[in-house]
């Protein structure tokens, strides 16, 4: 850029300026005040609040809430109230369905007990109920056991002292194993000073000597895992397995099937004729029956005749019944005492026995 160029720039700045410098010194030499009016900065006024108003919202406000809360605990309580009743109604409903549920098992019980008669003694616990009979026959005296099962422990078969080939009173065994009632069980065999389980017998699940083939009249009677009683022929192990035998024991013959008469052989019907004897039977609920019959001698002149105990278990309402080992064996154990008379005097040493627990 020239200096002429320079010059001339300086010149056009200087004229543009000008006025604006003139102004300025004008107004300084004059001393005129510029004021902006009021209008310029219009005020805007701050409403106070007012401290009582305010006060008073806050306790309407405080009110409301109360109000809310106090409805609100009172639907609470309502929704709690109507939920116990609920809760109440639905277990009445409950407990009368349980009793109409139980009903028709009360008024089974309450015949088949009627028949027996009165019992002489009752054992309740949570295990079992168990009833005492004496019963009123022509020819003999004869014992009635009935037994409903609680619980898987409430009953189970023993071996004399817990040992194959050992022996031991029905009363010893109530006694070794604390138990409340006790009946003898199957046939036996002797050998070399030691009492056997005849055929077919099942201890906790486990077959005591193996299984052994219904041959002639025997047959295997005991309790199912579900506390059922099992019983008839089994011509194989995977027969009987089929039943899931708990515990068992084996004798001769069987007396009633689903509430009929089976034919006795004509062995068993003079061999002897009369003598003390034990039978099991169940009933349609599942009750155990038992029938213990005295006798003072096993010749034939005293006791019952297997025709006499099928008649009695029609009597009295069973539904399959199996006559277990008598004469000598036939023991009846109660609360620790032996209620039956026994045919030698005293009672005999078994290898097998039916124990039962409170």
């Amino acid at each position: 850029m020239t200096a002429a160029t320079i010059r001339s720039f300086n010149r056009t700045l200087l004229l543009a300026c000008a006025p604006f410098v003139g102004l300025l010194i004008c107004l300084y030499i004059s001393q005129v005040e510029l004021k902006l009016s009021d209008e310029a900065f219009p005020s805007h006024e701050i409403a106070q609040p007012n401290p009582a108003l305010h006060s008073a919202t806050s306790i309407d406000g405080l009110g409301q809430a109360e109000l809310l809360a106090k409805g609100t605990g009172q639907s609470i309580k309502k929704q709690i109230t109507l939920y116990n009743k609920t809760n109440a109604n639905m277990k009445e409903i409950a407990t009368i369905a349980s009793k109409q549920a139980a009903r028709p098992y009360q008024i089974y019980d309450r015949r088949i007990t009627n028949k027996l008669g009165s019992p002489s003694g009752t054992i309740q616990s949570d295990k079992l109920q168990a009833q005492l009979f004496h019963l009123d026959t022509q020819n003999f005296r004869a014992y009635a056991l009935k037994v409903k099962l609680k619980k898987d422990d409430a009953m189970k078969l023993v071996l004399g002292k817990d040992v194959q080939g050992g022996a031991e009173t029905t009363l010893e065994a109530v006694k070794r194993n604390n138990a409340a009632i006790g009946v003898n069980a199957g046939g036996f065999a002797d050998s070399a000073g030691k009492r056997y389980p005849l055929s077919t017998t099942i201890v906790e699940g486990e077959y005591v000597g193996g299984f052994q083939a219904t041959f002639k009249d025997l047959f295997f009677v005991g309790m199912s895992e579900n506390n059922k009683l099992i019983g008839g022929k089994f011509t194989s192990k995977a027969q009987l397995d089929e039943q899931s035998p708990k515990f068992g024991a084996s004798f001769v013959p069987v007396l009633l099937q689903n509430g009929r008469k089976t034919e006795i052989p004509s062995k068993w019907q003079t061999s002897p004729k009369r003598a003390p004897r034990t039978v099991i039977a169940n009933y349609k609920d599942d009750q155990l029956l038992f029938l213990v019959v005295d006798g003072y001698n096993e010749k034939g002149s005293s006791g019952a005749t297997l025709a006499e105990m099928q008649i009695l278990l029609q009597r009295y309402g069973a539904v399959n019944g199996y006559n277990l080992d008598g004469g000598g064996s036939t023991s009846l154990v109660w609360n620790g005492r032996v209620i039956n008379n026994p045919s030698d005097g005293q009672l005999r040493k078994l290898p097998t026995n039916f124990l039962f627990f409170k």
